[in-house]
């Protein structure tokens, strides 16, 4: 984690040390204080190596006071820990950021034991227990227990061959779960702040209700049957499976939802190389910084524990996948339909977002906002933030929300979803290029107030040159 931007130990008379470029103009500490590391995340890897075996926050160093201090020059308490599986390099803003990978065969490999161990406590601990605790009535119907007991015999035989592999000496010794021994080392302000995330709530009779009414309000046109099943489909695992389980939900959905993007970028680029079509390069860069967004959104579920156990991973990246190839064969079809796809989601991930926030407000305006999003929502260059929102950008405004805390966060969340919806509208119906010629002319506009361009140079008597004003210093 490169703390001296975004997390600080506050030691008086010492002078303020940041890390980070200048460009990104954020400083971790007012003057008189020392912006050094801070405890590091009760999940960091053990090694480089990546062995998966992961540890809790140094137990050497005593705990420290964090702050961030954005733009305007507020200081901002973030939350005291990631809570999530992946930290270190697994995570924007922290260590190895911005570095080249390993070859794909070291990277597989490593992230085959992180995973085989994470899975070996996942059966041998009593994972599925722990996510049955989670959910609570939410998954006290016949068809959910029913899921249960079958979901318990294929873990408890994967148990069981585990001890006989263990004891036949091919895997290595397996002592404890990492849960029991992650919170065991937390501080009494982690511990709380665990807990405050752990009790929040979700209704998705309210969801649906919300849904309706939005559709009630301004339907759109029908979608085709392909797509909406392919909507269904993913509504089903998002609020059947993980009902009562709303961080974790929230995971699956950004992991799911980045996909899309992927897709669009990935096809406009063929189209181009393929000489098929070249008027994508502009919407190219919208959709990337749309998934910039999304993977921002992804980090901060991740920061609160939304990938912390074995089978939520499992289900989350297999079900990226293999969304991947249904919306590339869907695009090659039709790309409307793609976009119109998107829209669904993101409306329906809006909706989501409301009610949660509404229904959790007072404890989520308690809880501090992670670092991942104070960094994404309040550092000093927001290109990426301003890029995907073509709307504001075509009426020449900027979107500036605040981030005090993680009613805020989920608020920020649920606007952006709402800013996706209004993109992938405009990309079904064309005003996309509308927006962006609008958003190109205000940026123009802009540089005319601030660079003195040379127009094009006329004579004067005697023979000498002299450039014309600026169009806009000509106006003056």
């Amino acid at each position: 984690m490169r703390a001296a931007s975004q997390g600080v130990q506050l030691q008086p008379k010492r002078p303020l040390v940041s890390s980070r470029s200048a460009a990104r103009r954020l400083r971790a500490a007012p003057a008189r204080c020392v912006a050094s590391p801070p405890s590091p995340s009760p999940l960091a890897p053990r090694s480089s190596t990546g062995n998966g075996a992961l540890v809790p926050a140094s137990r050497a160093s005593k705990p420290a006071r964090l702050a961030f201090l954005d733009e305007e020059g507020q200081l901002i308490r973030p939350m005291p820990a990631d809570y999530g599986f992946r930290s270190g390099s697994g995570r924007l803003y922290q260590q190895d950021y911005g570095t080249i990978p390993k070859n794909a065969w070291e990277l597989g490999v490593d992230n085959f034991k992180r995973e085989l161990r994470a899975l070996r406590r996942a059966v041998r601990f009593n994972e599925l227990g722990a996510v049955e605790g989670e959910a609570g009535e939410a998954m006290a119907g016949p068809l959910y227990r029913l899921g249960f007991a079958a979901a318990r015999g294929v873990f408890g035989a994967f148990a069981r061959l585990d001890v006989w592999l263990e004891q036949k000496s091919v895997l290595n010794e397996l002592t404890e779960a990492p849960l029991t021994h992650m919170e065991g080392e937390l501080t009494a302000e982690q511990k709380k702040v665990l807990a405050q995330v752990r009790s929040l709530k979700l209704d998705d009779a309210k969801v649906a209700a919300r849904e309706r009414a939005r559709h009630a309000a301004a339907p759109g046109p029908p979608a085709p049957l392909p797509i909406r099943f392919t909507y269904a489909s993913l509504c089903w695992v998002l609020d059947a499976l993980y009902a009562g389980r709303p961080i974790q939900r929230f995971w699956i959905l950004e992991t799911v939802a980045r996909m899309p993007y992927f897709v669009y970028i990935s096809m406009l680029h063929l189209y181009e190389s393929l000489g098929w079509w070249r008027a994508g390069a502009e919407l190219r860069k919208v959709h990337f910084a749309e998934e910039w967004n999304e993977l921002h959104h992804l980090q901060i579920m991740e920061a609160l524990g939304g990938d912390l156990k074995w089978v939520d991973r499992f289900v989350a990246e297999h079900a990226a996948v293999i969304y991947y190839w249904v919306l590339i064969l869907i695009y090659l079809l039709s790309p409307s339909a793609s976009y119109q796809f998107m829209e669904m989601v993101e409306g329906h991930a809006a909706d989501t977002y409301s009610e949660f926030a509404e229904q959790n407000r007072e404890l989520l305006q308690q809880i501090p906002p992670p670092l991942v999003a104070l960094n994404y929502y309040k550092s000093g260059d927001l290109y990426l933030f301003d890029e995907f929102q073509t709307s504001w950008k075509a009426g020449g405004e900027r979107r500036r929300p605040s981030c005090n805390n993680l009613y805020d966060v989920f608020i920020n969340i649920r606007d952006d979803e709402l800013e996706h919806v209004k993109t992938m509208a405009a990309c079904q119906d064309g005003s996309i290029a509308l927006d962006l010629e609008n958003g190109q002319a205000m940026a123009e506009f802009a540089s005319e107030q601030h660079i003195a361009s040379i127009a094009p140079w006329e004579e004067e008597e005697g023979g000498q040159a002299a450039p014309q004003l600026p169009f806009s210093a000509q106006k003056d």
